[in-house]
């Protein structure tokens, strides 16, 4: 099956032990059965990565969520605690003229008597009126202050309460990735044990036709070329995401300078971390297919995927690294160059390796 009738698709996870069995004694047995055997269990181990993946960044953003509520809420108690003294007095002022008014009921109903007329009468009650409802207002400010001071600290420790829940949800997602990730690399381990035979004839016969050139999955002619190893330094996974990306953007820009891909390895280094792919993997095919976005035979298509065209580098590179994921298990083995490009499996899988070794 070509790379691009391949389809993104979620499958149940399988226990490392069943993937080793099929790993270590039957590609003695049914070579080709077995290694078709190894890619789909290496492909349900790379889907619970990125289901845990998707779980840790969903639980990050809701972490960020409460946060921006819990700070907008210790905003509102600084207000409201700067404002409680100002209004502490007014209140205490209201009382004490609400008292006086009420002690001196006698000397009221004197003054309203020794009123001219009516309108001075009128006056006179008004005046009385507007003391008590200020006082009133005074008084009802400051509850209402309180009542806010005490609802908003309540609303805050809810929500420290579920900000703490969510990272701990957070944290676990991370942690059940990461231990997918070194399942994954045990399984790609496993893997490259039981390929290793064919993985160094397809070394020895680059070294034999190194100079020289073969054909493509996108038709391209690319030279032969032969890795500095038989092997890959292995991905860190347990930096957290931030690291991750800033890391490994800097040494993708590196290899893509002067190319069409150029400024493109922090989508490459997100896409990597999103999808747990080997963030090495999609910018060192694009070199072999196309010279690194070069020599498209579809527009924005560097890897030979399929007939497929994109409207955009990041486009097509989340397309890409996320079909590595779910068809390829994240990484190079040889029984993925067999299905990526089976005319001339022996030079891409060496090809591809050379230039995962220079990022």
């Amino acid at each position: 099956m070509t790379p691009g009738t391949r389809t993104r698709s979620k499958v149940l996870g399988v226990l490392l032990a069943g993937l080793l069995s099929c790993a270590l004694s039957p590609v003695l047995l049914q070579p080709a059965e077995a290694r078709a055997d190894n890619m789909s269990e290496l492909q349900e181990i790379q889907s619970q990565i990125q289901e845990h993946n998707e779980a840790y960044e969903a639980a990050v953003d809701q972490v960020e969520e409460i946060q921006a509520q819990i700070d907008e809420n210790e905003q509102r108690i600084a207000e409201i605690e700067a404002e409680l003294p100002g209004a502490q007095e007014r209140a205490s002022s209201s009382m004490r003229t609400l008292y006086k008014m009420q002690q001196s009921s006698g000397g009221l109903v004197d003054l309203l008597l020794a009123s001219d007329d009516f309108y001075d009468l009128l006056a006179t009650a008004q005046y009385l009126d507007v003391i008590q409802a200020h006082s009133t207002d005074a008084l009802d400010e400051l509850t209402a202050l309180e009542g806010e001071l005490e609802l908003t600290r309540a609303s805050l420790t809810s929500q420290m309460d579920a900000a703490q829940e969510q990272r701990a949800e957070a944290e676990a997602a991370l942690a059940e990735a990461n231990a997918a990730r070194a399942e994954l690399q045990a399984a790609i381990e496993a893997q490259a044990a039981a390929e290793a035979a064919e993985r160094q004839a397809a070394i020895e016969a680059a070294k034999k036709d190194q100079g020289g050139s073969f054909t493509t999955e996108s038709g391209n002619t690319a030279p032969v070329e032969v890795p500095s190893s038989d092997g890959l330094t292995p991905v860190d996974w347990s930096v957290g995401q931030e690291a991750f990306v800033s890391t490994w953007t800097a040494r993708i820009d590196a290899y893509l300078a002067g190319s069409p891909l150029a400024g493109q390895g922090h989508t490459f280094a997100e896409a990597a971390w999103a999808n747990g792919v080997d963030p090495r993997f999609s910018p060192a095919i694009s070199t072999v297919e196309s010279s690194t976005g070069r020599y498209c035979f579809r527009p924005h298509n560097a890897w030979g995927w399929g007939n497929v065209s994109w409207g955009s580098w990041e486009e097509a590179i989340w397309a890409h690294v996320a079909g590595l994921a779910s068809g390829y298990g994240g990484t190079l083995t040889y029984a993925g160059a067999q299905k990526y490009c089976p005319p001339n499996a022996d030079h891409w899988y060496t090809s591809v390796l050379a230039n995962m070794q220079r990022i």
